[in-house]
């Protein structure tokens, strides 16, 4: 998880946190009568939920992967054809005993 990521996450999060606030908001009648200690403490919920979600599952506006270098590329070249190896001599050794 990059800086990129954890603003990214951030501002899911404030977004998240505004809009419960005014949801709660417009629901009351009158200014004056807005429980703000439940607005409050519901739109933090929220808002952690929000981060939680994004933490757990990842967001798909930000892309984590990192370029890969030319000496990870080889190394997993090598690996793919070591496995394609194996793959062969095992298929090899079945037909033998057939």
């Amino acid at each position: 998880m990059n800086k990129e990521f954890w603003r990214a996450t951030g501002v899911r999060a404030l977004r998240t946190f505004l809009q419960a606030v005014l949801a709660i908001w417009t629901a009351g009648q009158l200014i004056t009568q807005v429980d703000w200690k439940f607005l409050l403490l519901s739109a933090f919920s929220s808002a952690l939920y929000s981060m939680l979600t994004s933490i757990v599952t990842g967001l798909p506006e930000v892309d984590i992967c990192h370029e890969m270098t030319e000496e990870e590329a080889e190394d997993l070249i090598d690996y793919n054809d070591e496995l394609l190896d194996d793959l062969y001599e095992y298929e090899t050794e079945e037909d033998e005993y057939e």
